[in-house]
């Protein structure tokens, strides 16, 4: 019996101790700023970035860190993975949680092909499974990983105009997940109503759907029509990048996202 108790004893402590080391690392990483020269490629490879107030940009800085010791890169087809590439996509994937409690907690991996790549997609129909081949720019698995085309997702933050930004669309599909299921309702913010964001983002997906039906153009990208869950990430991607266009057009749909990750762009410039 005693023995059993000291067995019993030193494992509490152990995972103790294990559960207090990464208390500290975590807050020492947040609470750690980028170098200049890390803070230089970010600012060139992302020039969205520029426009973060002051305390907006001091937490950027922790978070990276946190994501960067966190997350592994791999390449694929011979791609070697940089210092830029990871600053890069390290950085556009912490801009959506900059100033909110979402944390990537299931991602430990991010695949970066120089390309777009091609990806095998499964649909079933009752007994009925039929498999196709498909060239994407992006994927985000259920608990990770990502997987990005470099060439696309270094375009997609160098212009930050045009609403299109495939990092900021599949992270939004990782923080989709964190809810157990991508199918555009996220883990809502604190004092956010599920049945407010389901009335919003429900009517706005169906005049999305009626719009890309009928022809008429759409700040959203008419890939939005295709699910739940690519109209919440693309919406996404206009937040960020087209933020002035989303509240015009659809203002309910921008008042959420920004109560969401409690952040209001437009107010950036």
């Amino acid at each position: 019996m005693y023995i059993f108790l000291v067995i019993v004893f030193l494992g509490a402590g152990y995972f103790g101790y294990r559960a207090w080391s990464k208390s500290q690392t975590r807050t020492r990483l947040l609470s750690t700023p980028l170098t200049n020269r890390e803070s230089a490629i970010i600012d060139a490879q992302v020039p969205i970035l520029r426009k973060l107030p002051p305390d907006l940009r001091t937490k950027l800085d922790g978070k990276v860190n946190l994501f960067l010791d966190q997350v592994e890169f791999y390449g694929c087809d011979g791609l070697d993975v940089t210092e830029e590439m990871q600053l890069s996509i390290a950085a556009q994937a912490c801009l959506l949680i900059i100033n909110s409690e979402l944390w990537y907690d299931n991602l430990t991996t991010v695949l970066i092909y120089p390309n777009a790549f091609k990806s095998r997609q499964q649909r079933r129909s009752g007994y009925v499974v039929t498999e196709k081949e498909i060239v994407r720019t992006g994927e985000s698995w259920d608990r990770g990983p990502v997987i990005l085309s470099w060439a696309h997702s270094r375009q997609g933050a160098l212009d930050d105009h045009d609403g299109q930004n495939v990092v900021f669309h599949e992270f939004a599909h990782q923080i989709d997940d964190l809810s157990g299921s991508t199918n555009g309702v996220p883990v809502l913010n604190k004092g956010q109503s599920f049945a407010e964001w389901e009335k919003v983002f429900l009517t706005a997906y169906d005049a999305h759907v009626h719009a890309v039906e009928t022809g008429r153009h759409t700040v959203i990208d008419p890939y939005g029509a295709t699910g739940h869950e690519e109209f919440f990430a693309v919406s996404v991607e206009v937040f960020f990048e087209r933020p002035r266009a989303l509240k015009h057009e659809v203002p309910e749909v921008y008042d959420q996202l920004s109560k969401l990750f409690r952040l209001d762009p437009v107010e950036w410039a």
